[in-house]
């Protein structure tokens, strides 16, 4: 196995003091650990930080008070901070950066750091700790962060030594972004930042990932000529947009369906003749018949995790009843739930630059596989005119802003049935184009977008929320005015934990307990931090209040009067009750009344 390594662009040097010089230049003084630690992120070239402030990391701040390269985005809620830290790794492929205080600040970021961990996202939390004398003695917001953070990260340490913080952060970057990406955890012990210490800073680190061997590529060649229903399906973290360059054109060249896993759509464009679809959560019936009758599945990055398999439903556990070619960044992923015929552990630049050198014969009969799929995809995806225009239609509504809105604006989502309409309706083109949480973690998508406006300014930015996803961080409104990241938020207001509800009816019909929603006036809540608001009530008035959003030069809310019945594209809450109703009258042997 060959490795390779991926180099970032080219970024300035910077010297221990902050000020711009060459890193090779350097002497090193005495600095506390404090300042060590900044220069320390600053030869990684951070030029964004994520925090919620607190006395167990004074140092670090006073450090960042001369370093003018490093912008600090004060939250408001530290889930909020590291939600925008996997945001900026998602969107940039280097590590998000978190600082988070002990013990609270670290409970509320966990949810960040899960996050980062199902999603394959490059991110580092830098954690507040206790004094070091003061450990294990159940201090003042004192926890074992080995142990809590243990299972959701790929490593977890604590900085014991002032002289080893450049170590520790090298390390720490190289581990985010090698092999499958994912989240860190270092914990600062709070007398060891004031503490002085005689060390060099470290050069950049970047991530690593193998590249796939000549005989599996020759093994993938032979099964993609014997393939008469192939499809691809890709997602997962580590893409460039080379890589995803070098898929498109090999799809199109070879007429192969492409589809993406849950919450990887911008992974393709959906305009393109070959993209066929998303499996994940309301996945398309037809389509998932499709995935079941293929030959020979070729997934590409995703872990084939229980919401883009459909619960382990769409294939067999652990043998496949389709020809299974997995490759995957981490070789930890490749046989833990399913078993391949053929298994490449590899990067995705690495495989996609491998991948479009492969020229493939022709194969009868695919063509005709390829345009039923794209043809049921279409259809699936074009919005039916809903009846009644005195209500909202989400479909139409989805269906506008994805007409209105240039390629390479970003759309964020947290979780909720509303984002079923988000990605069947939207389509997607541009790279880095979704920012969308694959671990369901309900308010991720305000504070994404404001860390994706933030780091780029001139593209828009949506997110769509739920009325209890909104709640979760809709006070980060606040950080949007602060650093005028001019967000349009729509808020999609039917009142209920709609998710929740769904299962309820369908589980125990009628007894609804836990999942009503009694909420604020949206508008009056967003003007109360300056943005732009406007409540809307029909379809019909959706566009003209979209102008006035874009328009507004500040951020903007927009809040969407739904139809609480209404449970996704195709069900209501009262169809499923009847159909309960309909099926209990059968089984105890009288008419349905």
């Amino acid at each position: 196995m060959t490795i390779q390594q991926v180099e970032p662009a080219a970024r300035p040097s910077t010297n221990t003091n902050g000020a711009d010089a060459p890193l090779a230049n350097l002497v090193a003084t005495p600095r506390r650990g404090g300042r060590i630690l900044v220069d320390a992120l600053v030869a990684q070239q951070v030029d964004t930080i994520y925090c919620v402030p607190g006395e167990s990391f004074l140092a670090v701040l006073d450090a960042l008070h001369d370093t003018a390269s490093v912008r600090n985005i004060v939250c408001r809620h530290e889930g909020a901070a590291a939600n925008m830290a996997d945001a900026y790794g998602k969107l940039t492929g280097r590590p998000g950066v978190c600082f988070v205080t002990r013990g609270p600040g670290a409970t509320h970021a966990s949810v960040g750091v899960h996050t980062a961990f199902q999603d394959s996202t490059p991110m580092i939390l830098f954690v507040g700790q206790v004094a070091r004398g003061h450990e294990e003695r159940e201090a003042f917001q004192e926890i074992d962060y080995r142990r809590m953070f243990g299972p959701l990260c790929k490593w977890v340490a604590e900085v014991e030594s002032a002289a080893r913080i450049p170590e520790y952060v090298a390390r720490a970057f190289s581990t985010a972004m090698s092999g499958r990406p994912g989240p860190v955890v270092l914990a600062l012990p709070e007398d060891m930042l004031v503490e002085q210490a005689q060390v060099d800073d470290l050069p950049l680190r970047t991530g690593v990932h193998a590249a796939p061997r000549a005989q599996d590529m020759e093994c993938l060649q032979a099964l993609l000529v014997r393939a008469e229903r192939p499809l691809l399906i890709v997602g997962g973290g580590a893409w460039t947009e080379q890589a995803r360059d070098d898929l498109t054109s090999f799809a199109r060249n070879h007429g192969l369906p492409v589809a993406v896993a849950f919450r990887f759509q911008a992974l393709y464009d959906h305009r393109h003749e070959n993209y066929v679809g998303d499996i994940g959560l309301g996945i398309n019936p037809r389509f998932a018949e499709r995935v079941r009758n293929a030959d020979l599945v070729l997934a590409i990055g995703p872990r084939l995790g229980e919401s883009t398999t459909g619960g382990y439903r769409l294939f067999d556990v652990p043998k496949l009843r389709q020809c299974l070619v997995h490759v995957h960044t981490g070789a930890e992923e490749l046989g833990r739930v399913y078993q391949a015929e053929l298994a490449i552990q590899a990067g995705m630049a690495e495989f996609a630059a491998a991948l479009s050198a492969l020229r493939l014969p022709p194969v009868a009969g695919r063509d005709r596989w390829l345009a039923n799929a794209r043809a049921e995809y279409l259809a699936h995806t074009t919005p039916r005119v809903a009846p009644g225009a005195d209500k909202v239609d989400l479909a139409q509504v989805v269906q506008k802003l994805s007409e209105r809105l240039p390629d390479d604006a970003i759309i964020t989502n947290g979780a909720g049935n509303y984002t079923v309409w988000v990605h069947r309706y939207y389509r997607y083109r541009g790279f880095t184009s979704q920012l969308a949480p694959t671990s369901g973690a309900m308010g991720y998508g305000v504070p994404a977008a404001i860390a994706a406006k933030i780091a780029y300014p001139d593209r828009p930015v949506v997110a769509f929320a739920g009325d209890g996803c909104f709640l979760m961080y809709g006070q980060e409104l606040a950080t949007a005015i602060r650093y005028r990241a001019n967000v349009i938020v729509i808020v999609v207001n039917n009142g209920i934990y709609g998710t929740i509800r769904m299962h309820q009816e369908r589980h125990y019909p009628g007894r609804e307990s836990g999942t009503g929603l009694t909420n604020p006036d949206f508008v009056k809540f967003a003007e109360s931090f300056g943005a732009y608001a406007e409540r809307v009530e029909t379809t019909f008035q959706f566009d003209a209040a979209l102008e006035r959003a874009l328009s507004a030069g500040r951020p903007a809310l927009l809040e969407l009067v739904t139809d609480p019945d209404v449970a996704t594209p195709d069900q209501r809450f009262s169809a499923m009750r009847a159909q309960h109703a309909k099926a209990d009258s059968v089984s105890i042997g009288r008419a349905p009344t």
